[in-house]
C-alpha cells in the first residue's frame, strides 16, 4: 500500500532498512496501541486504524532493544509475561527518540499528547536539553556510545 503520509514512509522505509518488518493487516479494534501489534521481528500495522506514525518507532524500539534469541518471541504465549520491564521500556524511549533525531522527526510526533502517561512535554523537555535518562542502558546494549548519543552504533540489540 501506498501512503500519503511522508512522515510515516520515511518511518517504514527506516525500519525496514534496519531489519524490522512491516506488515500492513487488518487488526482488531482492541490492540495495545491503535493499529498496531507486534509478532516476533515484525509491527503489524493496520493503516486504517493507526492514530500516530510515532508509535511504529516506539514499538520498533521494543523489538530493537529485545535480546536477539528472544526477538522471536514477541507476541507469543512463550514471551515472559513482564516483558517488556520498566527498563526495556526506559531503553525504547530513548532508542526511539534517536531514531526520531535520525530521521529528523519532529518530537512531537513521537513523544505525542495521546501517550507516553501525560510525560510527552516533559520527554521533550529532557531530550532537548540532552538529559537523557536511561542512556547506560543502551551502551550497555552495546547500541551506542552516551558521548556520541542520539547517534547509534547499531539500531538492533
Amino acid at each position: 500500500m501506498i501512503r500519503s503520509d511522508t512522515t510515516l514512509n520515511q518511518i517504514v522505509t527506516f525500519l525496514e532498512s534496519i531489519d524490522i518488518l512491516v506488515l500492513e493487516k487488518e487488526l482488531p479494534d482492541e490492540t495495545f496501541l491503535p493499529g498496531l501489534h507486534l509478532y516476533g521481528n515484525t509491527i503489524q500495522v493496520d493503516f486504517k486504524k493507526l492514530k500516530y506514525p510515532g508509535d511504529l518507532l516506539h514499538e520498533a524500539g521494543h523489538i530493537a532493544t529485545t535480546e536477539k534469541e528472544l526477538r522471536p518471541l514477541i507476541g507469543t504465549k512463550e514471551m515472559d509475561p513482564a516483558w517488556p520491564s520498566d527498563g526495556d521500556e526506559i531503553a525504547t524511549i530513548l532508542w526511539s527518540y534517536a531514531a526520531a533525531t535520525h530521521l529528523s522527526i519532529d518530537l512531537t510526533i513521537l513523544f505525542h499528547a495521546g501517550g507516553y502517561k501525560n510525560d510527552s512535554e516533559w520527554l521533550i523537555e529532557q531530550f532537548t536539553n540532552k538529559n537523557y535518562v536511561g542512556l547506560p542502558l543502551l551502551e550497555w546494549m552495546e547500541l551506542c556510545d552516551s558521548k556520541e548519543f542520539p547517534i547509534m552504533n547499531k539500531w538492533l540489540r
